[in-house]
């Protein structure tokens, strides 16, 4: 079985995104140039910004089709983050809401792919 270590998203400015996630998730950027950017999710995990104009084959469902998840510890930290996010000026699709899964709330990067935030509900 082939290691997941990879999420791709496609970007209209991968330099621009990549310091826009960089700030959101606090990690550094580990690679850039005009068509790619890179930054560490956790352990060998990535997350890779790939501009929409170079992906091959061509792109063509838009963006926010699927959404990338972070678990945090508790509903207090998802309400904490989105306060934060918002503060920093990021569309919010979904405002902080208890679902089956447990607490989230979903924002959209600068090209509308969808960032969800989530305290996992009790199993």
């Amino acid at each position: 079985m082939a290691n997941f270590n990879f999420v791709l998203l496609y970007v209209s400015d991968p330099v621009a995104s990549g310091k826009f996630y960089s700030g959101l998730i606090d990690k550094p950027v580990v690679q850039s140039s005009p068509g790619f950017a890179v930054l560490p999710l956790t352990g060998d995990v990535m997350l890779g910004l790939w501009l929409r104009q170079e992906v091959e084959p061509e792109v063509t469902a838009p963006a926010g089709g699927s959404e990338i998840a972070f678990a945090v510890a508790d509903d207090a930290a998802v309400t904490r983050l989105h306060a934060a996010w918002k503060k920093r000026g990021l569309t919010i699709s979904q405002l902080p809401t208890k679902m089956s899964f447990g607490f989230t709330f979903v924002a959209l990067d600068p090209d509308g792919n969808r960032i969800r935030v989530f305290a996992p509900g009790a199993r």
